[in-house]
């Protein structure tokens, strides 16, 4: 045979599931987007086309929905975890699964008088994580996108490199602003050791990198996000790497001369495109990274 299989997956992708708990008058809101992927014993399957090691798509389908149903859902990786268990254990083909869950926020309409039932979409952050088993060691990986932040002052640009194209002007005085994409590792690999608090652990995450970006004096986005990276890890025991992706989203004076105005740092473009890009991984103290460069992959 000329060719043979390589890594090969298979299952269904973005099984949409909102699961309301109703503890009386007040409800509450888990929406998810969970996309599974199934690998083991599946040569046959390519070679031959035979489905006998083959659990259906659609079978995966019903189980994300099921589940929510079962065993509720507390977070978006507990969730994940219960599935990559279920999968591997179930079914004596399938040797690894692979769970992705985005997270869709919602916040609660406050309503006097009236029954807790209402809520609007949260327009922060879409969070999101990765579960993955395979029968013995669980690798789960958390993250965040599309969380908008902006500092108004307290930030600066100069002393760089300068070329015969340079036209970038040197600054004192910025806005820097950024939609942050991260991914952090948990420290969490099998059942004998204690399972994080994971809604606890996204919150603090959040938190950290949140207080480091308001809290540190920019001369460059990327000073910036080395002390967003540290503090997660500094200050969150149960986790040993983090990814950021950090696009420079530009906003750039706008020239009120030719109109008689001075524009004393209040008047500014937003530039969406193109956009500087700076990412960079931070690790605890001799562990190995293992997050991919490319976000998206993951």
């Amino acid at each position: 045979m000329p060719t043979i299989l390589g890594q090969n997956q298979y299952g269904k992708a973005e099984n949409r599931v909102v699961k309301i708990t109703r503890d009386g008058a007040t409800h509450h809101i888990k929406d998810l987007n969970v996309s599974v992927a199934l690998s083991g014993d599946m040569e046959d399957v390519h070679y031959n086309g035979s489905n006998a090691n083959v659990l259906p798509t659609d079978t995966t389908k019903n189980t994300v929905f099921a589940f929510a149903k079962e065993h509720g859902i507390e977070s978006a990786e507990q969730f994940g975890v219960h599935l990559a268990r279920h999968f591997v254990t179930s079914q004596e083909p399938i040797h690894r699964a692979r769970i992705r869950i985005e997270e869709y926020a919602w916040e609660r309409i406050e309503a006097p008088g009236e029954a807790e039932h209402s809520f609007v979409r949260k327009g922060q952050e879409t969070r999101l994580t990765q579960v993955t088993y395979d029968g013995e060691s669980w690798e789960v990986v958390s993250g965040l996108k599309d969380l908008t932040v902006l500092n108004s002052t307290d930030s600066e640009f100069w002393g760089y490199v300068k070329d015969r194209y340079t036209t970038l002007k040197e600054t004192h005085e910025r806005i820097l602003a950024t939609s942050v994409s991260s991914r952090w590792r948990f420290n969490w690999t099998d059942d004998a050791q204690e399972m994080p608090d994971w809604e606890t652990s996204y919150a603090r995450v959040k938190q950290h990198m949140l207080r480091a970006f308001a809290e540190t004096y920019s001369l460059s986005l990327q000073q910036t996000l080395y002390q967003m990276g540290s503090r997660v890890i500094e200050e969150c025991a149960e986790i040993d790497e983090i990814r950021l992706s950090l696009p420079n989203s530009h906003h750039f004076l706008v020239d009120l001369e030719p109109f008689g105005l001075k524009n004393d740092n209040e008047v500014y473009f937003a530039s969406d495109r193109p956009y500087g890009l700076i990412e960079a991984t931070v690790l605890r103290d001799g562990c190995e990274p293992r997050i991919p460069v490319d976000l998206t992959n993951l």
